[in-house]
């Protein structure tokens, strides 16, 4: 694997079309990401955060470009995978510790069920719903359920984590919390994560590097130094916090006005 990149994203472009008429959501992209690193993907909606991830999972295929793991091209969905949506995703029909143990029955099928329940029960104690194994969905807070969705991301045991603003729908408070607990659990758990937000305190609390999107493009890649775990708490008011801030919120809403403007040329 060339200099201990997990993924590589050479200038991959993606086209999507509808009846007739087509555009570029995605264009002559390139990201290398090291394994272990947390990456987010920041940027306004509709810039392709959530259609590069689609590559990264092999849902969809560049049009040009490649994106390789391990050195090796993406041919799919893979088992080296896991997906945590901003919607829940839970069956309703199962309790926590079901939810979780249906992923593992995809990933595991050489385990045995008292394997498999020890796995389901090891993450979610992880993210602190031991107690809650027994309940369904209706019988718990947003909060909780999301905490379901990363405990089953985790349990997959990927070496990649693909995270598409899974906090977006949670109340602030408990979202600083799974934020935090998103960031030491991928460090305890040595994984490769790619977060797609569109909050920069997010982005600054979670990742060693920050790719700053525009529409079809990447506008900048910003590397953040603070060392992990990070508490928001001890970071604000830090001069070093208030520089990286400030310069992520002018390339950030530099790019929403330039869009504004060009609606209103148009």
């Amino acid at each position: 694997m060339s200099d201990n990149y997990k993924i590589q994203i050479k200038d991959v472009s993606f086209e999507y079309k509808d009846n007739k008429e087509s555009f570029y959501a995605l264009d002559n992209i390139n990201i290398d990401i090291k394994e272990g690193e947390f990456v987010c993907l920041l940027g306004s909606s509709g810039c392709g955060k959530s259609t590069l991830l689609s590559l990264l999972n092999g849902l969809n295929k560049p049009k040009s470009g490649e994106i390789l793991i391990d050195g090796k091209p993406i041919d799919g969905p893979g088992k080296d995978r896991a997906v945590v949506f901003q919607q829940y995703s839970l069956f309703p029909w199962l309790t926590a510790k079901g939810n979780v143990l249906f992923g593992i029955k995809q990933s595991k099928k050489k385990y045995k069920k008292k394997e498999r329940e020890i796995l389901a029960m090891r993450y979610l104690e992880q993210v602190g719903l031991g107690a809650s194994a027994d309940k369904y969905p209706n019988q718990m807070s947003g909060g909780m359920q999301q905490r379901v969705a990363v405990a089953r991301g985790l349990a997959l045991e990927a070496e990649i984590l693909l995270m598409d603003e899974p906090f977006g729908a949670i109340d602030p408070k408990l979202r600083l919390e799974l934020q935090e607990l998103v960031s030491k659990l991928s460090i305890e758990n040595k994984k490769t994560v790619v977060f797609v937000t569109h909050d920069v305190d997010e982005a600054i609390l979670l990742a060693d590097r920050i790719v700053v999107m525009e529409p079809q493009k990447i506008r900048a890649i910003v590397p953040v130094k603070f060392s992990h775990p990070r508490k928001r708490d001890d970071l604000v008011g830090k001069e070093e916090y208030e520089k990286l801030h400030r310069q992520l919120i002018s390339l950030f809403y530099d790019n929403v006005l330039d869009n504004i403007y060009e609606e209103v040329a148009l």
